[in-house]
Parts: structure tokens; sequence; C-alpha cells
């Protein structure tokens, strides 16, 4: 068992460095020999250090993991010496899908349309190429529809460690929000509903 402190985080940033993804607390103990509570603390503790020293790196949580990433503040540095990323455009109608998937996973497709008015065939399958999100198993139903919910690329886009710090739309809003959706029911289809 790892003992000194150095030592412990070196192993840690290493297996974070290597697996480029983000890598779970129960992996992260085994490579040290430490229960999951003292590598959890240990990590913060690194988290903490990269943050003091301003470094070119960041280590975040997500969901229960943690992985090694870069911070966005170099991205402009990392630019001008790479390629350009390719960034992907989150149109409103990829936004609204993702926000619908985000907030009633596990979700099918078939409900997705039925929140939306619409067919989302498309912007389904938009956000699997994006990797925001995901076949999550089927439905125990008539024709085992698929069911999808979020990545880890959604909480790494979106700079949240899980769905629980999805913001909560207060009453206000959410009056708000049916009202419009009444009025443009009306507007598209003339009458009362």
């Amino acid at each position: 068992m790892l003992n000194n402190i150095k030592e412990i985080e070196a192993v840690l940033e290493a297996v974070l460095f290597t697996m480029g993804d983000s890598v779970s607390v129960e992996r992260l103990a085994a490579a040290i020999e430490h229960d999951e509570e003292t590598t959890k603390k240990i990590m913060y503790q690194l988290m903490d250090h990269y943050n003091r020293e301003l470094r070119g790196l960041k280590i975040i949580e997500l969901d229960g993991a943690f992985q090694l990433c870069t911070r966005p503040e170099m991205y402009e540095s990392l630019i001008r010496v790479a390629k350009q990323p390719k960034r992907h455009i989150l149109t409103d109608v990829l936004l609204e899908t993702l926000s619908i998937v985000a907030y009633k996973q596990p979700i099918t497709k078939a409900e997705i349309e039925k929140i939306r008015g619409v067919k989302s065939d498309h912007s389904v399958n938009k956000l699997i190429e994006y990797n925001l999100i995901m076949e999550l198993g089927r439905l125990d139903a008539p024709g085992k529809p698929i069911l999808f919910g979020t990545t880890e690329d959604f909480l790494r886009n979106f700079a949240i460690r899980s769905i629980e710090e999805l913001p909560v739309p207060d009453a206000v809003q959410k009056a708000e929000f049916e009202q419009e959706a009444q009025e443009e029911m009306q507007l598209k289809f003339g009458e009362e509903i």
C-alpha cells in the first residue's frame, strides 16, 4: 500500500493521464490500494492543488469518476498549435431535444416526439453523433423501443458533475412556459385547447 502522499498523487495523475477518459473512484482506489473514501479525499486535494497553481490542466468530477483535462482558458493557445477542433453546432431544435432527454431520461424517441409535437429522428441521430446522448437499453413494451439518456460528454460540455445539478425551473417560469406552449398551440390549430 502506498503511504507517501506525493507518490499517491503521482500514481493518480499517471492513471488519469493515461486513461484519457474519466476513471471511477473504485478503479482509482484499486490503483493506490486505498479505500474509496480516502481516494476521494486525495482526489479533492489534488483538484485544489491544480486550481491553486493555475496549471494548464485541471481535474474534473463526473458522476462519481474523475478526469484530467485541459483548462478552457488554454484552448486558444492549443488552437494555434493544433488543427482547430470540429465544433458541433447545437441548433434550437437540438437543444430542445437534448433538454427533453436530459430532464426526462430514460426516454424513448416516441416520448420525445410527443413532447415536441414533431418527428425527432434527425435531432436524436445528431445528438448521438455528437456523443451527447446514447442508448441506455430498451423499454419492456411492444416493439421494445430504445431508451435514451445523456452521456459523460454531456456532463463535461455543460460543466456539471451529474444530472442532479441541472437547473430546476421555478413555478413562475414553468407557468410562463406552459402559457407560451398554449398560445403556440392555439396559433397552430386555431382553437382552444
